[in-house]
């Protein structure tokens, strides 16, 4: 019998066989069919008679041999009795007592051994299951510690653990609505994570392209595709890919976008219900209350308002409102924020830039079409922190970005300041703290700057700042962050992340070691400007899994020494920018790569790259046309820059005609070439100019325009910001389309977040709460919600205060029976007895509700408003609204019960709760699917349970799928007053597709119809409770919230009871107090309390149930909480209520500035102190006395005052003098002087009472050192000043003149006090220069030299200009009998520099506008200075770059004319020319524009004096030789020589009075060579006296030489006689003397060069000798002061130094036509020969110059 099993556990209802082994099984069958073969004979064994059943009764009832039977439902069928059969064999002769006696005992050893069996079956199965249970965990730990040994094998050799993507779960396909959101979600592992792309019809998705239409996003291997407001284009197929280094994978969905048209389709969720639906309506859409054109400044707040009429005017309806700057869509920032109320919409721009200056057009659609309006805003720069600076530059933008820089663009500034900019710093800031630092240390002018010395991995925000001569700008607006990494770790950093730490993780691959890299591929310069160049390279293929560096060298070009760049700093970005390189050098690059295998081989060399910007600035715009437009406004139109490359835009600008003064019409560069020009002055006339914008710099100003005058055009003008289209080349259009025109098509609206609430026509559960879900809500997955809920905020409170419309019904149970339940009816209160449950009816309630202020208790009407908020297969959970009355005493619970419908016919109702629930929402478990229930609640309080609810509507049982959430519930109102409430609100069960992320309240009127409803917030709350503001008083309005998640916003609650508006009489507000202990707490006060009446203190409207951070006290009619360690997590809205009251409670919202305050109360209260007006200070008086003070407030006569130097008190003394005030509460401490014993810290410290304060004053180092030294010094300057002393010290100004003047004022003088001056430690004697003028002494410097005139001795003193001899230390002595005192002033070095600045200021300030004029060579552009000096430096620009000179540009200086010289002028010269006076400072600048019509001006100028000065070089010239008269005696002969120049080569004719001349033998004519001419006499007779002449003649013009033959008689042989003539042809001849001149044979003078009308006339014979005695004599004189003329000359010029700069080759052309013209010292020869025959005289050789010469006959 040992394997016998225990009936009990045979028939246990929670028996498992499962677990018994083979053996245990097989005994319990066997005992199984024993028991049921001795079953029969056990029922005849009842049957014995009395007396033997009496001796077995002691058995039985020991033993308790019955036991229950229960069938499969745990009903009670009977009782089993175990009944044994015992041996066959006992007949074998034993008696009737016997075997009674051995039945018996059979018996009772047989039960015995069934329980002892029994019971060691049970222990052993006891032993072996804990033996099983100890197995169990060994393998479990086992296989943990396998598992755990395998993973981490796994991370040390992460190639095991790389495979391919999969896809765990893969997108599914959606059909939805037009204009609803839909995702796609996947899950994918592998490992490395995989890249996710999503396609759209095999076309990528980029979410940047369209923003606000896709979404996705990944996370933790789930990744997800949203597309918000689905349109029919959004039909297609989408494919998600997955690619790693293992493989890629790609997973499937369709998504198919329905909309309604015409009927609608019936398989299709039905449209709303209930409301007026938008589909079939045409919409008018009219704004109105335009926003106009709009000014505003840097820093300020602008909004823009439009309001928007909508007709027909649908409930619920919402409009798309859309906000666009120059056609680019806006979203909300923290620059932009934007509202719609419902009829109005608003654009807020909270810190207006200069990047938002541009046209705002606000675009109104709906299914009807779309409206827009558009107005221009103008920002204007903020007010320059220094006077003068230049404004911000705009528009700051991060491209580029990787490991080792960041190249940072920006646009520069309109307003310049009033001077050039000079440059721009950049200032970088690491994301996360507020510290800027600059990042280069000069400006740069161009508008882009690489940004290195970044931190990998860290991302940084960037700002600009210009800089002039005035000082700096303001920064500009921060760029946006920008990471300080490549693309491939940005792209990294999307990936996979650590939860637990945030941290990016990057793995890399096994290294390679002993793998030197390769070199690096396709170098080349990306980038150059003169400021730095940009290279970029691909790394090499053969570097091993190592990472590598980069190693930059440069080479200047033609040369092979290759420097490294970076040999500090690594590169470890394919890119790098260098800097520091010579501008204008060629310089070539390559790159190495690197690792800890060793250095590689360098790339390939760049080409040669020229240092420099490639990028020019623009040329200026062309011509300005201003045409009037509004009264306020012009339109201006321009020509385009030509050539201009990378163009930003224009900056247009405006002057009052006459005043020239310019502003600045536009901040931002605008790109087209028209413009509007606002806020003018109307009826004023302006005049506009233009220049042009790049990345190089601004562009010259166009020429300004022709003055228009502001009036209102004929026809209004052009609406303000908007330009009508425009012709090529202009910037006008239409808006920008960011989706289609619907016009006619009906459309599903999807849920939106407007103010005002609008139609839904997503499928929904139907139109009253509970109905079913649509078709399509059956088909989709939702979520199954749990219910978690907290108790009431204000237990017992009443929303509504009339009685409830059941009360009546229901008064009583004898008049409303109560629907059949199988409920028992039984006590006075609930009972729970076993598994059935009973409670009391007590109809009793509406007495209670008639008579408030009874004190009898009844139990609460019935509550209503029964509702679902979640429905799954076999469940449903109810909401319900609280009872109208609670019948004096607080509702303890509520009881459901629910019946099924069946054909619209009610079943039998059963209750879903044995216990009470305390909330008013319960889950009702146990239903089925696809069946209808009705459902109704009783309430419970101490009195009973109440009378049951109306049955609720039918409502079917099915799952939930929709993707938006259920309505919330459980709404409740607090703090009612006149105009404001709270309404608090639980969250919905049913979260639908995903989390609920914020709140929509509503607001009617309570009699308002259901179209009346409104939007209280259009942008969603993430709290439970909101405060309703701005109702009126005395009204009555109920109240709805709505839930919304990310696919939408979803069902509303049910509405509140109605509320009435009113401030009760009575009523209290939280109040704030701090005591004397500086403790911090909120009190409330309520004179509504009842004996049962709690104070409910609440943090957000949570009840506060813990102490930890406020102890809340109630003592009578009062509360206290008390904050017992306030700080920031203090922060909220703290509410008290108080129950069984008619909604008595208030709230404080303690906000961060209100806790600081309150803290620095707390503080106050606790540590009073003494105010200060003024903290400790100190200053010099007179004599250098140090005086220490402060000023302190309301202090009492008690109050006193310590003084502390270093922790030791002071005390009234010689040293120091104290002293109190206390009316005025001044307090100071006065010390003659300072030593070095009193450097420290001095202290004043101050006690009024409990109050004290002190303030303290540290003096050490050199701040103690600085005020030392002042006292001293401000000691000796009074001593100083007790005798004659130096108001102002030397100094010196220069005047217009450039007349450099010392000066310096002088006080306390007298007439004995002397002036002595010195220089370089040397006396300068006082004479007429020095003055001594109200007290203001002047020296003026001067150089003294002597000039001769007149007589030698003559001597006249002149004052010369500032130069180096004039350098060196000047000093002044003043002194009489009181003292002394001296002034220094050094103007060596430096100093002298300076002073030459300064004169070349006062130059540059005189020098007048280049001019053009042309000459022979070309064009020149010259400047008048008043005076020039040899050390001022002036530098030529030509289009704002330094001029290189060379033989055909050339400058130069003549006397007070600077001049460029522009030799054999081209197109390519014209342009902007500007000569810079440097000056040590910004320089002065003169330019010129040499364009247009003053070019060709100057070039047609130039031909001309080209061609004139080639004519007169080649025409045909008698150069000279010829006297103008020759007197010769008869028979002599006579030879003449002169030179002949001209090209071609001249004709030559000889004339005799007049005539044509002939050679013949008495008259020989040569002409030798081309450039000599003879005329020869053989013999000369009377007849051959006259008038000769020669004349030349070649195509460029004539000239002649003419002379006079006077053939006298003569005297006698005197053989031969040589004469000379000088340069003016006088013959000079023989003797000396004026006798022996006139008694000479031949005299004469220099033959005219050109025709001359005056014939020289043959002087009569008697008079021949003495007239040309006379005539030398006069030639003798002429050319003597000629010559003293020309050495005065040459004397001038050398003292001046006022020499003509001018190259060589200009110089020796100069130079070579004077020489040829003052050959006068060059001796001309005569020959006077004797022979009779005619013999000719002796030819003069070529090369020695003209002669002439004569023989005897």
């Amino acid at each position: 019998m040992s394997g016998c099993i225990p009936f009990y556990q045979r028939h246990h209802r929670h028996y498992d066989r499962s677990y018994r082994s083979r053996e245990a099984r097989s005994a319990a069958g066997s005992y199984q069919s024993g028991s049921g073969s001795a079953s029969v004979g056990g029922l005849g064994a009842s049957s014995y008679p009395g007396p033997d059943r009496s001796r077995l009764g002691s058995v039985l009832d020991r033993a308790k041999p019955t036991y229950l039977a229960v069938d499969k439902e745990n009903h009670i069928i009977g009782y089993v009795v175990p009944i044994f059969r015992g041996s066959q064999e006992f007949a074998s002769g034993l008696s009737d007592t016997q075997q009674a006696r051995l039945t018996e005992s059979s018996a009772s050893m047989a039960r015995r051994d069934l329980f002892t069996c029994g019971l060691e079956m049970e222990r052993s199965e006891l032993s072996t299951r804990k033996e099983a249970v100890r197995e169990s965990a060994q393998r479990v730990s086992m296989s943990k510690r396998i598992h755990d040994h395998e993973e981490h094998h796994k991370r040390m050799n992460e190639d095991s653990l790389m495979h391919a993507p999969e896809f765990v779960i893969k997108p599914r396909s959606h059909t939805v609505w037009e204009k609803q959101c839909v995702r796609l979600h996947c899950t994918v592992t592998g490992w490395p994570d995989p890249r996710v792309v999503w396609y759209k019809n095999n076309v990528c998705i980029d979410p940047l392209a369209q923003p606000g239409k896709y979404k996705v996003e990944g996370s933790y291997n789930v990744h997800s595709l949203e597309i918000s407001r689905c349109d029919f284009d959004d039909t297609a197929q989408y494919r998600v890919s997955a690619m790693n280094a293992k493989g890629e994978q790609s997973a499937f969905a369709s998504i198919v976008v329905k909309r309604f048209k015409g009927e609608v389709d019936e398989s299709l969720p039905s449209p709303r219900q209930g409301l007026v639906s938008e589909y079939g309506v045409n919409f008018k859409t009219h704004i109105v209350d335009k926003f106009g054109v709009s000014f505003g400044r840097e820093g300020e707040t602008m909004s823009l308002g439009c309001t928007v009429i909508i007709y027909p005017a649908l409930q619920r309806y919402q409009p798309e409102i859309q906000w666009y700057r120059d056609d680019v869509l806006l979203t909300p920032s923290n620059w932009t924020h934007m509202h719609w109320s419902g009829d109005r919409a608003t654009l807020t721009l909270t810190h207006l830039n200069k990047e938002d200056e541009g046209l705002y057009t606000l675009r109104v659609t709906t299914k009807s079409g779309y409206e827009t309006y558009s107005a221009y805003v103008f920002v204007r720069d903020g007010d320059a922190e220094v006077e003068g600076a230049p404004g911000a530059p705009l528009d700051v933008r991060c491209l580029d970005a990787n490991k080792d820089y960041v190249i940072v663009t920006w646009k520069q500034p309109a307003v310049d300041g009033g001077s050039s900019i000079l440059g721009y710093f950049v200032d970088r800031c690491e994301v996360g703290t507020k510290h800027w630092v600059q990042c280069n240390d000069t400006p740069v002018k161009f508008a882009r700057l690489p940004v290195t010395g970044l931190v990998e991995g860290r991302s940084y925000s960037f700002r600009v700042r210009a800089v002039n001569h005035s000082g700096m700008s303001r920064p500009s607006r921060a760029s946006e962050p920008v990471a300080a990494m490549d693309a491939a770790d940005r792209a990294r950093m999307r990936g996979t992340s650590a939860p637990w730490t945030g941290q990016i993780i990057v793995t890399e691959e096994e290294p390679a070691e002993g793998v030197v890299p390769g070199r690096p591929r396709e170098l080349e310069v990306t980038e150059a400007t003169k400021n730095y160049v940009v290279l970029s390279w691909k790394p090499p293929g053969e570097r091993g899994h190592e990472g590598i560096m980069y190693y930059v060298e440069k080479c200047v070009s033609g040369t092979d020494s290759w420097q490294r760049v970076n040999t500090e700093i690594p590169v470890r970005s394919p890119r790098f920018a260098l800097f520091d390189l010579a501008e204008g050098k060629s310089y070539s690059f390559r790159v190495r790569c690197c690792n800890s295998a060793g250095v590689g081989e360098p790339s390939d060399p760049t080409e040669a790259t020229t240092v420099g910007d490639k990028l020019d600035i623009p040329s200026a715009p062309g011509r300005v046309v201003p045409t009037r437009n509004t009264d306020t406004s012009v339109v201006v139109s321009w020509e385009a820059s030509r050539d201009a490359k990378d163009l930003v835009g224009y900056y247009i600008e405006a002057s009052v005609a006459g005043s020239n003064t310019w502003e600045p019409c536009n901040n931002k560069p605008v790109k087209g070439t028209r413009f509007i020009c606002h806020g003018l002055t109307t009826g004023e006339t302006y005049v506009i100019r233009v220049r042009a914008v790049n990345a190089a710099g601004l562009s010259g100003f166009s020429p300004e325009s022709e003055p228009v005058q502001v009036k209102a055009a004929i026809g209004g003008g052009i609406p303000h910001g908007v330009l009508p289209e425009m012709g090529p080349g202009g910037n006008v259009g239409g808006l920008t389309e960011h989706g289609p025109r619907r016009t006619g098509a009906h459309e599903a609206v999807p849920p939106s977040h407007d103010t005002f609430p609008k139609t839904d026509t997503r499928p929904r559960a139907g139109a009253e709460a509970g109905a079913a879900p649509g078709p399509e809500a059956k088909g989709r997955a939702g979520k199954r919600g749990s219910v978690s809920w907290a108790p009431d905020l204000v237990s017992g409170s009443v929303s509504g205060s009339g009685p409830d419309p059941l009360t009546d019904a229901l008064a009583g149970v004898h008049t409303a029976p109560v629907p059949a339940t199988d409920h028992a009816v039984g006590g006075a209160a609930e009972a729970v007895v076993g598994e059935t449950r009973s409670f009391n009816v007590d109809a009793s309630a509406k007495r209670e509700a008639e008579g408030p202020g009874r004190k009898s208790t009844a139990s609460p009407v019935p509550p209503h408003g029964i509702s679902v908020l979640e429905c799954v297969r076999d469940s449903m959970v109810l909401a319900w609204k609280q009872p109208g009355s609670v019948g004096g005493a607080d509702v303890t619970g509520y009881f459901v019960d629910y019946c099924q419908v069946t054909d619209g016919v009610p079943g039998r109702w059963h209750e879903a709760n044995v216990k009470s629930v305390s909330e008013r929402a319960y889950r009702v478990c146990d239903l089925k699917e696809n069946r209808k229930y009705q459902f109704q609640v009783r309430a419970a309080n101490m009195a009973g349970v109440g009378i049951p609810s109306l049955p609720s509507d039918v409502f079917l049982c099915e799952e939930w799928t929709i993707a938006v959430p259920g309505p919330p519930h459980d709404l409740q109102i607090t703090e009612v007053r006149g105009n404001s409430l709270v309404l608090l609100w639980k969250p919905p069960v049913y979260q639908g597709r995903d989390a609920v992320n914020g709140f929509y309240a509503d607001v009617k009127e309570a009699e308002a119809p259901a179209e009346a409803w409104k939007g209280v917030n259009d942008k969603a709350t993430g709290e439970r409770f909101m405060k309703m503001e701005g109702l009126e008083e005395g009204r009555s309005y109920v109240f709805r919230v709505r839930a919304q998640n990310k696919a939408g916003v979803g069902k509303a609650s049910e509405a509140t009871e109605p509320t009435l508006t009113q401030t009760k009489a009575g009523t209290k507000e939280i109040a704030v107090e701090v005591d004397d202990d500086g403790v911090i707490s909120l009190n409330f006060e309520c004179c509504e309390l009842t004996p049962d009446s709690k104070f409910v203190w609440s943090k957000n409207y949570e009840e506060i149930t813990s102490d930890a951070r406020m102890a809340l006290q109630t003592q009578g009619n009062k509360s206290r909480g008390t904050f017992l360690a306030p700080a920031e997590e203090d922060v909220g809205i703290y509410s008290c209520a108080v129950t069984h009251t008619d909604g008595a409670s208030s709230s404080f919202h303690l906000s961060e500035h209100e806790l600081k305050r309150l803290l620095e109360l707390s503080h106050a209260h606790k540590f009073p102190i003494i105010p200060l007006k003024s903290e400790l200070a100190v200053e010099l008086q007179e004599k250098g006395r140090v005086r220490f003070w402060l000023q302190a407030e309301n202090m009492s006569a008690n109050g006193k005052v310590d003084y502390i130097f270093n922790d030791n008190a002071l005390s009234q003394g010689e040293k120091y003098k104290m002293n109190f005030d206390k009316n005025t509460g001044v307090i100071e401490m006065i010390m003659e002087s300072l030593t070095p014993a009193d450097e420290g810290t001095f202290t004043f410290q101050l006690q009024d009472g409990k109050a004290t304060n002190q303030s303290s004053l540290v003096l050490i180092g050199d701040v103690f050192k600085d005020l030392q030294k002042e006292s001293e010094f401000q000691r000796k300057e009074w001593f100083r000043k007790q005798g004659p002393h130096f108001v102002e010290y030397l100094g010196y100004e220069v005047t217009p003149e450039c007349c450099v003047i010392l000066k310096c004022k002088v006080g306390n003088i007298k007439k004995d006090t002397v002036a002595l001056w010195s220089k370089d430690g040397r006396e300068i004697k006082s004479d007429e220069h020095l003055s001594f003028t109200e007290g203001v002494l002047k020296l003026e410097i001067a150089q003294r030299c002597a000039e001769a005139g007149g007589k030698v001795d003559d001597v006249t003193w002149r004052r010369l200009k500032i130069s180096k001899k004039d350098a060196g230390v000047y000093g002044i002595v003043l002194k009489d009998d009181r003292g002394k005192d001296s002034s220094t002033l050094n103007l060596t070095d430096q100093g002298f520099k300076d002073l030459m600045n300064h004169v070349f200021r006062v130059i540059a300030n005189s020098s007048t506008p280049l001019k053009i004029t042309s000459t022979d060579e070309g064009i020149r552009l010259y400047t008048f200075v008043s005076y020039y000096n040899d050390l001022l430096q002036v530098t030529w620009h030509y289009k704002d770059s330094a001029i290189a000179f060379s033989d055909r540009i050339k400058s130069g200086v003549v006397g007070e004319q600077l001049w460029l010289q522009i030799k054999e002028p081209t197109e390519k010269d014209t342009g902007k020319y500007a000569i810079e006076f440097n000056d040590g400072q910004g320089g002065l600048r003169r330019t010129v524009e040499l364009a247009g019509q003053g070019f060709d001006d100057a070039f047609a100028e130039f031909q001309r004096l080209k061609a004139a000065a080639i004519a007169e070089r080649s025409r045909a010239r008698v150069a000279g030789g010829l006297p103008d008269m020759v007197t010769i005696q008869e028979g002599k002969a006579l030879n003449l020589t002169c030179n002949i120049s001209g090209d071609p080569v001249p004709e030559v004719t000889w004339l005799k009075n007049d005539r044509e001349m002939v050679s013949d033998d008495h008259y020989v004519l040569r002409f030798q060579s081309g450039k000599f001419a003879s005329f020869t006499v053989t013999t000369v007779n009377a007849s051959d006296s006259g008038k000769y002449s020669i004349l030349v003649k070649n195509k460029y013009g004539t000239e002649s030489g003419e002379f006079t033959i006077v053939v006298t008689k003569g005297t006698g042989d005197v053989g031969g006689a040589s004469y000379y003539t000088d340069a003016d042809g006088n013959v000079v001849f023989g003797p000396d003397t004026p006798t022996e001149r006139r008694n000479a044979a031949v005299t004469g003078r220099k033959i005219q060069k050109r025709k001359d009308p005056d014939v020289l006339q043959v002087p009569p014979t008697g008079r021949r000798n003495s007239e040309a005695g006379e005539a030398a004599e006069r030639m003798e004189m002429k050319v003597q002061a000629k010559e003293q003329k020309e050495d005065k000359k040459e004397g001038k010029m050398a003292k001046t130094g006022k020499t003509e700069q001018k190259t060589e080759k200009e110089g020796k052309a100069e130079k070579k036509e004077p020489r040829t013209e003052t050959e006068g010292k060059t001796e001309q020869r005569v020959k006077v020969t004797g022979g009779g025959d005619g013999e000719k005289g002796d030819h003069p050789d070529p090369g020695a110059g003209p002669s002439s010469s004569s023989s005897p006959a």
